[in-house]
């Protein structure tokens, strides 16, 4: 077994993994593609289509390139192989300007692979003697090209090198004992295709002008500067265009190249490697959907509570009980000089239960409130980009933009976002608590005592005015009953609501810190659904991404 055919036997690519892996490769760009720069994703969407288009064409062909720089002897190398000559060979520079092909069998099922190539028609030859049962039907399905030189001087020719490197199934990358080492070839090139050794083999052509002890080190030479550039497994032949009996090798490795059917696979899945490996970098640890902790979330809702009047609700609200509590349980003489109070939840246009029969809900009136100075504006700005801070630790700095973009993604709707969470919160403005009627009641037993002791001494001085007879009445100890009603009406009355202030006191404590909590968490959901949300996307996106890619590079 030769060394080509030892590489290949245990580096099978199994076309369904193979179809697996670019899937995963096209779910992981369909995540990324939002949050990523485009500059950095242009390889994979690149080995994407590719692969996409190799894959719908014929996997019974074989494209095989040959690659060199000038003076190689590439263009005689194809000449050789075809056995006759159809690739021009040049005296001086540039030599082949446009890709030539010849295929082995019919041209007919070849044409759309090489239209895909870009080969044109004029250039494209056949080896009928495929068909007839002669020694040229092992390479039946081959497609042969010859690539313009790699060092043209043709800026044109360097390009069409590019774009056809890409596309080939293997590349045989042909060499002469003088420029073999040459820097460019190894450092822009063979270095580039580390990942592809099992698609590569290097030529040491033009072999008939050395020696055998020559050869060998030259060989040897060349292996070294390889397994430099990562090709420690890409075989290393010697072959001469002048000399027949030394291309047997390379038509061994292109015969085994064909009869394998594997060659196109084996790029593809080199793609994807090289694809991969350059893709990881923007793929870290795993990262959690809730990557925002809570201390970060109160640190928000902390900014846009004070950004959207939280305090001052609060304050009203607890303004607003002590006023209902004053007019429900106060003296009832002075209760109606208490109503002429504004509400001060009124006042702010909240306070009132949203309706829940309502045949709409999604026009709310807006508040009062006074817009947020600039402080609470930096406050908010700061806590959002502390979210996207947050979320990006763990992850790649690549991710950091994405991340910081998506948590601002909706800063400007947050105002309107806050005033209606604002505006749509219950603040149980409409509550009477059973104490404030009994009390209210007292209030109205001791005002009417009070009224009737004041009506009983009024009737007696209108009486004692009159000289009519006095009408009398009882007495408590020496003070007239009347006396004690009016006085001890009012005195009650006083007592009650000064013992009863503290009590509504405490409850308009209560009452701030109950309005307090339901604006926090209504302004909380605003922040989860304005600023946490879209960061949590992006986290959601990355998870499925790093799962994707793992596809990618396991199979």
């Amino acid at each position: 077994m030769s060394l080509v055919e030892k590489v290949r036997d245990t580096d099978r690519v199994d076309a369904e993994a193979l179809t697996r892996r670019l899937e995963a490769m096209t779910r992981f760009l369909r995540l990324v593609d939002p949050y990523l720069p485009d500059s950095e994703l242009v390889t994979a969407h690149t080995v994407v289509e590719r692969a996409s288009g190799r894959l719908t064409l014929s996997l019974e062909h074989t494209v095989v390139a040959l690659a060199g720089s000038t003076g190689s002897g590439k263009s005689s190398l194809f000449n050789a192989l075809a056995r006759f000559k159809l690739s021009p060979v040049g005296v001086r520079r540039p030599t082949t300007g446009t890709a030539h092909a010849v295929v082995w069998g019919p041209l007919e099922p070849a044409n759309r692979l090489l239209d895909w190539i870009g080969v044109l028609p004029r250039q494209r030859f056949v080896r009928e003697s495929a068909l007839d049962g002669d020694d040229e039907a092992a390479l039946r399905g081959l497609v042969l090209l010859d690539l313009p030189d790699f060092d043209s001087v043709e800026r044109a020719h360097q390009l069409e090198v590019d774009r056809l490197l890409g596309l080939v199934d293997q590349i045989v990358w042909v060499v002469d004992p003088q420029k073999y080492g040459d820097r460019i070839l190894h450092q822009a090139y063979l270095s580039q295709f580390s990942t592809h050794a099992g698609v590569t083999i290097v030529v040491l052509n033009q072999a008939d002008r050395l020696n055998a002890p020559d050869t060998e080190m030259v060989l040897r030479d060349l292996r070294r500067l390889l397994d430099e550039d990562g090709l420690a497994e890409a075989p290393v032949l010697a072959s001469s265009a002048k000399q027949p009996g030394m291309l047997g090798d390379l038509r061994d490795a292109l015969e085994s190249t064909v009869a394998d059917r594997q060659a196109a696979l084996r790029r593809l899945a080199a793609d994807l490697d090289a694809a991969g490996e350059d893709l990881a970098a923007m793929m870290g640890p795993p990262a959690a959907e809730d990557e925002v902790d809570r201390a970060t979330v109160r640190q928000l809702t902390d900014a846009l509570a004070a950004s959207a009047g939280v305090p001052a609700v609060a304050d009203a609200a607890a303004a607003a009980y002590r006023r209902r509590a004053a007019v429900a349980t106060g003296w009832p003489l002075v209760r109606g000089l208490r109503r002429l109070r504004p509400d001060p939840l009124r006042k702010l246009h909240l306070g009132t239960k949203p309706e829940t029969d309502a045949v709409s809900t999604d026009i709310v009136p807006r508040t009062s409130l006074p817009e947020a100075d600039a402080a609470q504006k930096s406050a908010v700005g700061l806590s959002v980009r502390a979210v996207a801070t947050r979320a990006a630790a763990p992850l790649p700095e690549i991710w950091a933009p994405a991340l910081n973009d998506a948590a601002r993604s909706k800063a400007g709707d947050l105002p309107d976002a806050l005033d209606k969470a604002i505006a749509r919160t219950d603040l149980d403005a409409e509550r009477h608590p059973l104490w404030w009627r009994v009390a209210g009641a007292l209030q109205w037993v001791l005002l009417a005592a009070a009224t009737a002791g004041l009506i009983w001494l009024v009737l007696g001085y209108a009486m004692s005015a009159l000289r009519l007879p006095d009408i009398g009445g009882p007495e408590v100890g020496s003070v007239p009953l009347a006396t004690v009603l009016l006085l001890g009406g009012l005195a009650a009355g006083l007592l009650v609501w000064l013992l009863l202030k503290p009590l509504v006191e405490a409850g308009g404590r209560r009452a701030r810190r109950r309005a307090e909590q339901r604006l926090r968490a209504a302004v909380t959901d605003v922040g989860r659904e304005y600023v946490v949300a879209p960061v949590r996307e992006v986290l959601n996106a990355y998870a499925q991404a790093r799962e994707a890619l793992g596809v990618v590079r396991s199979e």
